[in-house]
C-alpha cells in the first residue's frame, strides 16, 4: 500500500464531510466559480460559504484567485486524486463483496424459477 500523510489525508476527508462542501466541489468540477456563484444555491450568509471554502482551501481542494474584488475558486484536482488513490486501495474488498452479493442474487432468483 502506498504510504500516505495521515494528516493530509484527514484534512481532505474531513473537507469531504461535509454537503455543502460536497456541492461546492461538485459545482468547481464543473467549472472554476466566484465565491458568490458557490454561495448563491445554498441558504447561508457569504460568510458562512467563506468558512467553508476556506476548509477546502486548507484540504487544498481548491485554489483561490483573488482579482480585484472577485475571489475565484477553482478546484485541485490532484488533491482528490489522492485521497481516490488511497480509497482505490479498498475497492478489491467492496468489488469482492458486490460479486458474493450478485451471486446470492442469482443463487436467489433460480431458486424462484
Amino acid at each position: 500500500m502506498v504510504n500516505y500523510n495521515e494528516d493530509y489525508l484527514n484534512e481532505i476527508f474531513h473537507a469531504l464531510a461535509d454537503s455543502t462542501r460536497r456541492e461546492m466541489v461538485h459545482m468547481m468540477a464543473l467549472k472554476e466559480r466566484t465565491v458568490s456563484e458557490l454561495a448563491k444555491p445554498f441558504d447561508m450568509s457569504l460568510a458562512a460559504i467563506s468558512k467553508h471554502i476556506k476548509v477546502l482551501e486548507r484540504a487544498n481542494l481548491v485554489d483561490r484567485i483573488v482579482n480585484g474584488r472577485t475571489h475565484i475558486c477553482r478546484l485541485n484536482a490532484e488533491s482528490l486524486s489522492q485521497a481516490k488513490e488511497w480509497l482505490s486501495f479498498y475497492e478489491k474488498f467492496w468489488s469482492n463483496r458486490f460479486d458474493l452479493l450478485e451471486n446470492e442474487l442469482l443463487k436467489a432468483k433460480k431458486k424462484e424459477h
